[in-house]
């Protein structure tokens, strides 16, 4: 009799985070899929720092599976690198917040 018992180790990421271009003042999404639930230790973070859920940045999961940042009403200053991390799967990708320019 084979047991299978899903361990931390045997997740994987199977769609990682993308880099994202929003305008100032617009939403910025950023969604990582694992392949299975159960993995401890999730966390975002933005340029090294850990993002939190609230009115801000929506932190949320679908089944344990699907992890989505939002980041809403961006500005300049929070161009930079997104990192989820969920054990020891680590995805990241680049925030760019583009400026309004009156010339245009």
């Amino acid at each position: 009799l084979l047991l299978l018992f899903y361990t931390e180790e045997a997740a994987v990421i199977v769609s990682g985070l993308k880099n994202t271009d929003v305008f100032v003042g617009e939403s910025a999404t950023f969604t990582c899929e694992l392949s299975h639930p159960g993995v401890k230790n999730v966390q975002w973070w933005l340029d090294g720092s850990p993002l939190h859920n609230n009115f801000v940045t929506e932190i949320s999961d679908q089944d344990g599976i699907i992890h989505t940042l939002t980041l809403n009403d961006v500005a300049c200053h929070d161009s930079g690198t997104v990192t989820f991390r969920a054990g020891s799967l680590i995805s990241s990708a680049k925030l760019l917040v583009k400026g309004i320019s009156l010339l245009e």
